[in-house]
């Protein structure tokens, strides 16, 4: 998108919102500073519009930063205007949508500006977990502007025009836009920092429209609409479908609605949100293949946990737990990831994962849709840990490992002294697999409340949620866990 037809501050809110739904907030508010013959330089509003509207008849909080006002720098009078509508969205119980558009901080106003900075984090650090906060970047958001973003529950990038970074590209030492653009879309995408990228301008208004139609608008309230699908609608297509969840969830859910978090990061782990009987709901799920549109496989990945897997589910785990969202996961796991690189933070990660399914109180629903092995199965949500549901689909496996595996180390004086060797092996390996790695093994000791068809999936996590909805679930009194 050339800069020509980059929309203005004031026209991405009104893109935003309902029509004629905004109301400006603060619009006399401009600079106060006078250093470095600042009271010449026209401001106003500071370089920020800010106010409330609303998506599809939901009250939100808007800021949208002006670039054409000093560059859209963040000024003291600047932060306190949003920081003013942070006060008010947590009042009120409504999310913060910021529009950045900005070239840093105004260096004029020295201190001023970094103190803004500061109430800025803590206007978000109060808000977390009580309203959602979204911010999408259409230009610059550099070096502070940044932690802002990260500091929100997700971030939407514009792909053109969008920069995103502390450090810029050239200020890395043997580095350069050319060389590496660390500040693009592209790459913020894959390091996980951005949630989603848009096309254009428009394309990325749309998805923050999108998020705010799944999102409940505080932590007490449901994200519940009308449902027009067919509970009991047959998934005659999973078995083929499961390889690639962000095929499958769409098929899933009703309508087809699937609106997937962080799909350029860790790849091998979906996540992302669906609607059931109408209501929103947190899904993640192990990817082994990436199907294109004609359902040919343009990746694979091992059925296994990774470093940036686990981190990029535990997120998720946290913001549907902070906002009362149930998790349903969808389980395909048979170890970790190996390698010097994953082996440097895969404990961590999976204990952080382990812990954010533990601790979180929301109803969770756990389905072994291919093989569970070992303490990776564990992590994923497993009843064990605490879901209130397991389902396995028929033909899943539950087991310590793979069942040749096992049979090895189980069977090891029993095959030593046949003659034929691979024969013992195999036989014993298939006798492994049916006593101890068979979902139905799990079902007889209660590790599983049901053996169920794949095409029953919709209308069986339905009902377990439905019945889950009432849930309430106490724990220790403390501060808060450390993990």
């Amino acid at each position: 998108m050339s800069s020509t037809a980059k929309l203005s501050a004031r026209e991405r809110i009104e893109t935003l919102l309902d029509n004629n739904s905004f109301v400006e907030i603060g619009a006399l508010v401009t600079k106060r500073s006078t250093d470095f013959n600042m009271q010449q330089a026209d401001a106003p509003g500071d370089g920020v519009i800010t106010g409330y509207g609303v998506i599809d008849d939901r009250l939100v909080y808007v800021y949208s930063q002006d670039a054409a006002v000093l560059n859209g720098t963040l000024g003291e009078m600047h932060a306190k205007k949003i920081a003013n509508i942070y006060r008010l969205a947590m009042k009120t119980g409504a999310p913060v949508i910021g529009l950045v558009d900005c070239a840093g901080m105004r260096l004029q106003e020295a201190s001023d500006a970094l103190t803004g900075f500061g109430r800025l984090y803590k206007a978000q650090t109060m808000a977390s977990g009580l309203v959602p906060q979204i911010t999408a970047v259409f230009g610059n958001c550099g070096g502070g502007l940044a932690v802002l973003a990260a500091m929100s529950d997700f971030t939407v990038m514009e792909k053109a025009d969008a920069k995103l970074f502390v450090n810029a590209p050239n200020t890395i030492a043997g580095n350069n836009e050319g060389k590496c653009d660390t500040a693009s879309a592209a790459y913020m995408a894959e390091s996980g920092m951005v949630d989603m990228v848009g096309e254009d301008e428009a394309d990325t208004i749309a998805k923050v429209r999108a998020l705010v139609a799944v999102l409940p608008s505080n932590c007490e309230d449901d994200a519940q609409d009308e449902c027009t699908d067919d509970l009991n609608r047959a998934m005659n297509d999973f078995k083929t479908e499961s390889a690639d969840p962000a095929i499958a969830l769409s098929d899933l859910s009703d309508n087809g609605a699937f609106t997937e978090i962080k799909a350029a990061y860790a790849p091998e782990m979906v996540t992302g949100f669906v609607q059931l009987n109408g209501a929103t709901v947190g899904v993640i799920a192990n990817r082994t293949a990436k199907l294109n549109a004609e359902g040919k496989k343009d990746a694979s990945f091992d059925a296994v946990l990774t470093t940036k897997g686990c981190y990029k589910a535990e997120s998720f785990v946290k913001f549907c737990d902070a906002f009362g969202i149930p998790v349903v996961t969808f389980t395909n796991v048979t170890g970790y990831a190996n390698g010097a690189g994953e082996t440097k933070g895969i404990a961590i990660a999976a204990g952080k994962l382990a812990y954010a399914f533990a601790n979180a109180t929301v109803p969770k629903v756990n389905v072994v849709v291919g093989k569970a092995y070992g303490s990776a199965y564990i992590t994923m949500n497993s009843k064990s840990l605490g879901a209130d549901l397991e389902f396995a689909v028929e033909g899943s496996e539950i087991g310590t490992m793979d069942a040749e595996l096992a049979a090895q180390i189980v069977y090891a004086d029993e095959i030593a002294a046949e003659s034929d060797k691979d024969a013992a092996l195999k036989a014993k390996a298939a006798e492994y697999k049916k006593t101890y790695n068979s979902c139905e093994n799990a079902a007889k000791r209660g590790y599983v409340d049901a053996i169920i068809d794949a095409d029953e999936m919709r209308a069986q996590i339905v009902y377990a949620l439905e019945m889950l909805c009432t849930k309430k679930e106490l724990r220790p009194s403390k501060k808060h866990g450390t993990v």
